[in-house]
């Protein structure tokens, strides 16, 4: 092949899609209900929290930052999606590419910090109850949402820079979406930097939270098992829609992993193209539904809201 320098590619061909026919404006019109039901129940939530003072709580300030990252993740998804679907001619530029994919990484790395936190704040409430307003103060939740977003913003912004300094000896990519490791593998320079880099990224945006999370619930597990029934129940009460989000986006997110690193050509497409969206789709519509739903002034708050606006 001919080396070709990634300043040369000026738009990227994405060759998953294939030619649907008429079905198209069925899909277009599927994709488009998705996104606006995942906009509507996020910022539903996000306006109810930040708008009712009792909800000012380290709990609830957490889970608008979750909110927002769902919100954000599909948004770098589905505009681009829905323009896909509509056009014959399936090729994105090297800019808006490269766009997608810190729309997409920040937002899996955020969700990961985000439950990370999450997770560590259920360990502070439940293992040291008497001392959780001492430790949760507001200064202490701003500066966990900075640490939430910033660091893996700038984690992903390193990443693009390496990406896009590659010399290139092609311009198709198999998937939907743009992804880093399907440009990578492009590449005719040396990967190695990139490569070293993208295993140091993964171990600080995706090890240590999870990391962070098994060690949190072990000590929620022992506390609980050598307390009372009440503090069972609220363990379970309180723990089990986060360990369901967890759960949730790792499915959707080792589909994701797998797609990229070993050959899929077995599997149908339409299924490749469902499993490879999951990630993006099912957790922003998962997450509302379980925090919407088993958090009781989440949802006492969201049902009077909507009652008041519906006898108005």
């Amino acid at each position: 092949m001919i080396s070709v320098n990634s300043t040369q590619v000026l738009f990227f061909t994405l060759d998953i899609y294939f030619n649907t026919g008429a079905l198209k404006y069925l899909y277009f019109v599927v994709i488009m209900f998705v996104y606006i039901l995942i906009i509507c129940a996020n910022l539903l939530l996000i306006v109810v929290i930040c708008m009712n003072r009792s909800l000012h709580e380290p709990m609830y300030m957490f889970l608008c930052s979750l909110f927002v990252n769902d919100l954000y993740g599909s948004t770098g998804l589905f505009p681009f999606l829905l323009v896909q679907i509509l056009s014959d001619i399936h090729t994105v530029s090297v800019p808006c590419c490269f766009l997608q994919i810190f729309f997409l990484y920040s937002y899996v790395s955020v969700e990961f910090t985000n439950l990370a936190v999450m997770a560590y704040d259920r360990y502070v409430a439940i293992c040291f109850p008497l001392q959780y307003n001492t430790w949760m103060t507001f200064n202490k939740v701003v500066m966990l949402i900075v640490v939430i977003w910033l660091p893996v913003c700038f984690a992903v912004c390193v990443t693009i820079s390496l990406n896009a300094s590659l010399q290139l000896c092609g311009n198709i990519i198999n998937k939907v979406y743009c992804d880093n490791y399907s440009i990578m593998k492009l590449a005719c320079s040396d990967t190695s930097v990139n490569n070293i880099y993208e295993l140091v990224s993964f171990s600080f945006t995706v090890c240590v939270p999870v990391s962070v999370i098994l060690y949190t619930y072990i000590r929620i597990l022992k506390v609980c098992f050598s307390g009372s029934t009440q503090m069972r129940q609220k363990a379970v009460s309180t723990c089990s829609p986060h360990l369901a989000s967890l759960l949730n986006f790792c499915f959707g997110l080792s589909f994701e992993a797998i797609q990229s690193r070993f050959n899929m050509d077995s599997v149908p497409n339409m299924l490749r193209i469902f499993l490879s969206l999951y990630c993006f789709t099912c957790p922003p519509l998962f997450n509302t539904v379980m925090y919407g739903l088993n958090t009781s002034k989440l949802r006492i708050t969201c049902e009077n809201l909507l009652l008041g606006f519906v006898r108005k």
